[in-house]
């Protein structure tokens, strides 16, 4: 532990580029303790910046008007994927043996990287197909929602549906840790947590969007819509259930509005329910039901001799 005795602190508060100098007697172990923890077998060669820089060009191409740009001329856009093609590679070689470990145990060896490269951008034209599904989707379902365009460059709850769908075609190759790191990455823009091994149908609407929660083995039909702060997750997460379906299966034309909590592999909300805000369901829903919580609200008149809580919030 660093001695208190032996801790010297200066400031010169008259000078603009003043800086405390902490002199502990240990910090020649932490430098080296540290040098080794990044180094060698221990450090990753695969920058986080590069990988959220390249989806980010990516969707620009696919939705140029992100950039206020119209679509580029055919040759153009060839050449700029082409371009992004070689930079996934690049990201490809640069994964360490150990991130080829999967969950399971073992390890597996991915394909021929050109033929991962090449798979991934055969299947964007259908990726960019279901994701106008989901911008059409949204903005008819929302009066705020001026135009189609409007959505894809502002709503954060299609940008969060646009990047768990690169990533997931990504995993389905069973590509290791790039998935990841985009939905994160997508995670902390919008506060919208999909895990790229979930599976998403088309349309999907998220909107508002803070809060929501998609775990890994969740499965989302077509034409389903949820709100703020809803999470579909697992009963229980002990690590023996990495390879158990342990979310739930949400069926086509749902809606499940704010707040409500789905828990459970084995639940299966029926299609064309709508399930209501702040509910908690642990076990399966038929088809057609609407499941709500009923509360109670008293509102009292002629405050004069109340006393009124005094809330900080």
């Amino acid at each position: 532990m660093p001695d208190p005795s032996r801790n010297t602190q200066t400031f010169d508060s008259n000078h603009p580029g003043a800086e405390f100098d902490l002199d502990y007697p240990d910090a020649e172990f932490l430098a080296a303790a540290l040098g080794r923890s990044m180094s060698g077998e221990g450090r990753t060669h695969l920058p986080r910046a590069a990988i959220t820089s390249w989806a980010a060009d990516l969707l620009d191409l696919l939705f140029p008007q992100l950039v206020g740009q119209s679509a580029p001329p055919d040759a153009a856009l060839a050449g700029a994927l082409q371009d992004s093609g070689a930079r996934l590679r690049r990201l490809l070689d640069r994964l360490r043996p150990a991130d080829l470990e999967i969950r399971q145990g073992g390890r597996f060896a991915l394909p021929d990287r050109a033929t991962l490269v090449r798979a991934f951008f055969d299947s964007l034209p259908e990726i960019r197909r279901q994701l106008m599904l989901d911008a059409r989707a949204i903005e008819r379902g929302d009066p705020a929602a001026a135009s189609v365009e409007e959505v894809v460059i502002a709503y954060p709850g299609f940008l969060a549906v646009a990047v768990y769908r690169l990533a997931h075609q990504l995993h389905l190759s069973r590509v290791p840790l790039i998935p990841r790191v985009l939905t994160e990455w997508s995670h902390e823009r919008t506060g919208i947590d999909i895990h790229p091994g979930a599976t998403l149908g088309h349309p999907v609407v998220i909107d508002h969007g803070t809060g929501i929660v998609i775990g890994e083995t969740t499965l989302i039909g077509n034409n389903v819509k949820l709100y703020q702060g809803v999470t579909l997750g697992a009963l229980s997460v002990t690590k023996n259930l990495a390879s158990v379906k342990r979310h739930p299966t949400i069926e086509d034309d749902v809606v499940i509005y704010a707040n409500a909590t789905i828990l459970g592999g084995e639940t299966v909300i029926g299609a064309g329910s709508v399930i209501g805000g702040n509910t908690w369901i642990t076990s399966s829903v038929p088809a057609g039901s609407l499941v709500y919580q009923r509360s109670e609200v008293h509102v009292r008149t002629g405050l004069a001799d109340f006393e009124s809580p005094d809330f900080v919030i």
